[in-house]
């Protein structure tokens, strides 16, 4: 697995390729890492078609974990995935984001938008974030993160040591993995995050696809209202889905985003 230096802080990168083509770079959300591409069902299709680079982002999976706020900024979150892009010798590439991998990817895509050939947003928003990471996970989720770490993160979701489904296993499994401290920070760094302007929005020439749950609130209105701005974007609602379950069954994610990507 590739392994390289942020350009800002140094902090460890890490990534793998997968298949041939078109370069497409994954990015995950919050409290998670790279393996949910292949875990969901996403890599195998999307690598038939696509070089595919999977990003562990900074403070998830086999990344380096700072454990301030202030290296979990837009800006450097996408400095990293300039850096990784710039790794691989791969001048533009298109990004797919969940959550905070979606907003990542739209940020590059406001930012170097000739680094970026399509953009698609899974539960993703461009609106100011204070007190999405309450409504997304439960209230006063950074304060328990930092005293309390990611049994109590886990415990407060419905994912104590007694669940006993495969799916709610593996994730229980994969949050008490993460650094408590560094998630803490993330989050912080989340919760400060301002909105995308609407003019810049507006300017943007990137095509994007847009999806996310009907039952996904606001980021399901945050999602439409971004496409609805956006020259050339497009969204797609994912009948019955909360920002949790946006991306599984993926069959139905992926029969809109192959042939865009196409």
């Amino acid at each position: 697995m590739p392994v390289i230096p942020s350009p800002v802080d140094a902090v460890d990168l890490r990534y793998d390729v997968s298949g041939s083509g078109p370069a497409l770079v994954l990015l995950h959300g919050s409290v998670l890492s790279r393996a949910i591409w292949r875990g969901l069902g996403y890599l195998g299709p999307l690598a038939a078609e696509h070089t595919v680079i999977r990003v562990d982002l900074r403070g998830h999976g086999m990344s380096g974990a700072p454990h301030e706020a202030s290296s979990y900024t837009q800006e450097i979150f996408v400095a990293d995935l300039l850096a990784v892009l710039d790794a691989e010798g791969i001048g533009r590439a298109a990004l797919m984001g969940y959550s905070l991998g979606a907003r990542i990817a739209l940020s590059t895509a406001l930012a170097h938008p000739g680094r970026v050939t399509r953009l698609v947003s899974l539960g993703g928003s461009a609106s100011a974030q204070r007190g999405a990471v309450d409504s997304v996970f439960f209230p006063g989720v950074i304060d328990a993160v930092r005293t309390h770490g990611m049994e109590e993160f886990c415990a407060r979701q419905g994912l104590g040591p007694e669940v006993v489904s495969r799916r709610a296993r593996a994730t229980r499994t994969a949050f008490l993995a993460a650094d408590h401290r560094a998630i803490a920070a993330l989050l912080e760094a989340t919760d400060r995050t301002a909105g995308i302007p609407d003019e810049d929005l507006a300017g943007s020439a990137v095509p994007a696809l847009w999806m996310a749950g009907t039952e996904d609130h606001p980021r399901l209105e945050e999602s439409r209202r971004a496409a609805a701005l956006m020259a050339e974007a497009q969204f797609v609602p994912l009948p019955g889905r909360d920002h949790g379950t946006t991306l599984f069954p993926a069959d139905a994610v992926l029969e809109h985003v192959l042939p865009f990507l196409r």
